[in-house]
């Protein structure tokens, strides 16, 4: 057999073997629909014990945007397809609501459920018998998923790999300096990361204590709403927030000018909260150590005029966001910014530092492209630790990336992104190298998706 025949061999083994899909979470269901629909073979790989595992963890909050927003359209074809009901589309889902009524029946589908591969811990993404350095062919060869089932080392191979893994599980620390202690890892026990069930399960663990919320966003505000509520109960409950923002005036984003409504009437509970003293606000403030004597712990750190502790707390919430995890693809060639740690195509575009816009302009197969062939990082792990992924951007990143690896190259070009306008572009902000300002986003960027307003919500996407 001459090298040519090898070749063309080596590519038909290829062809027959399937696309991995890494985490059955919104996206990594949506890219199983997607290729279903096309009729290409396909596993989805999930570490969790169902599908949507995460999700369970945020069950009790209400998503910032309506059901129209939170479903793939591939996906709603083929539920269609079996009788499913869709829900209201101006409906908000809570996570427990949008996992029963629309992940869940997804994965039952016949196209998809035997392909789902449950407790299933991806270790490592290679090229066959390829390790990072050789050149060499490198395109040609297949991938092999490393994994950890049920306790046994299975291996997988693949012509292409979707990465839906998400951030979730990997959050940010609480030190200034982004750096993981010895310190806040020991003290675990008093440490939650993410939006505890303050009205549920989670009650008791706060009842009467002094509680620390660290973190600006969203996620914060809705902590302190729901401790907030707790301490109309419970007088002993008492509430600090950290934050580095310069003032406190700056969480509470446009209030009643805000052009997201629900985001504003955030605000505006906050800001009344604070006014009120039910809050104790602490910025801005850079954390740098953690240490705890007796029941209580200390938070040390550094704010404008000096240094400066913070004594008497028992538990600490932490809405710092999250980071992506590419420990487990070490051996592949990835396009990684190294600021966001995002797409580095797409970095440009959702950088907090230099872009303030909540929309970001469509994109698909073209911007997730790694130096690696036909491996893709979607969803939110595509944005890094930038914070303003939609579930919308992710189907519409799906639809292109199947599209292509289907080879209707045509429509993987094509943009079909509709995205509600979720903030307003801030003056001034310094423009990244080999990127875009403020001034582009607000001449150009935002305005090529189509601006849809949506309604009145309570929580984030």
């Amino acid at each position: 057999m001459d090298i040519f025949e090898l070749e063309e061999t080596t590519m038909k083994n290829i062809e027959v073997k399937p696309v991995a899909i890494i985490g059955a979470g919104p996206i990594g269901l949506a890219a199983a629909a997607n290729l279903a629909e096309r009729g290409q073979s396909f596993i989805l790989l999930e570490a969790g014990s169902q599908v949507g595992h995460n999700i369970s963890d945020w069950g009790h909050v209400r998503l910032f945007s309506p059901w129209h927003y939170n479903v793939d359209k591939a996906a709603v074809r083929l539920l269609t397809k079996y009788g499913w009901s869709a829900p209201s589309p101006d409906d908000l889902p809570t996570g427990q609501v949008f996992l029963e009524q629309y992940l869940q029946p997804l994965a039952n589908l016949p196209e998809i459920k035997s392909q789902i591969i449950l407790n299933a811990k991806v270790i490592a993404i290679s090229r066959k018998d390829t390790d990072k350095m050789k050149s060499k062919q490198r395109e040609n060869n297949l991938f092999v998923i490393y994994t950890e089932v049920e306790g046994t080392m299975q291996r997988f191979e693949a012509k292409a790999v979707i990465d839906a893994s998400g951030t979730w599980g990997h959050s940010n620390p609480l030190y200034a300096s982004g750096i993981w202690t010895n310190e806040e890892q020991s003290l675990s026990e008093h440490i939650y990361y993410g939006i505890p069930n303050i009205q549920g399960k989670d009650k008791e663990r706060y009842r009467g204590k002094s509680i620390a919320v660290v973190g600006g966003g969203h996620s914060a505000l809705n902590t302190l709403l729901d401790l907030a509520q707790l301490k109309d109960t419970d007088s002993g409950v008492k509430i600090m927030w950290i934050m580095r923002k310069i003032s406190v005036e700056d969480a509470y984003g446009g209030e009643e000018n805000d052009q997201l409504e629900a985001r504003g009437e955030l605000g505006s509970r906050i800001h009344q909260l604070v006014n009120s003293e039910k809050i104790q606000v602490v910025t801005p403030f850079r954390i740098q150590k953690l240490s705890r004597s007796g029941e209580k712990m200390t938070i040390s750190g550094e704010n404008n005029e000096g240094s400066q502790d913070l004594h008497g707390i028992d538990e600490i919430i932490v809405n710092t966001g999250s980071r992506p995890d590419f420990t487990f693809l070490r051996e592949l060639r990835l396009s990684i910014d190294q600021a966001t740690e995002s797409i580095e195509t797409l970095a440009p575009l959702i950088d907090p530092n230099v872009h303030s816009c909540g929309t970001v302009r469509p994109h698909g197969e073209r911007e997730l492209r790694h130096t690696e062939k036909d491996f893709y990082i979607v969803g939110m792990k595509s944005y890094g630790r930038a914070p303003t992924f939609l579930m919308a951007t992710g189907y519409e990143q799906i639809r292109s990336v199947v599209a292509y690896l289907a080879g209707d190259y045509e429509t993987a070009l094509k943009v079909e992104l509709e995205l509600p306008e979720t903030g307003v572009c801030s003056i001034g902000a310094a423009p990244r190298t080999g990127g875009q300002s403020e001034d582009d986003c607000s001449k150009e960027g935002c305005q090529s998706i189509k601006v849809i307003t949506p309604p009145k919500s309570t929580c984030c996407s």
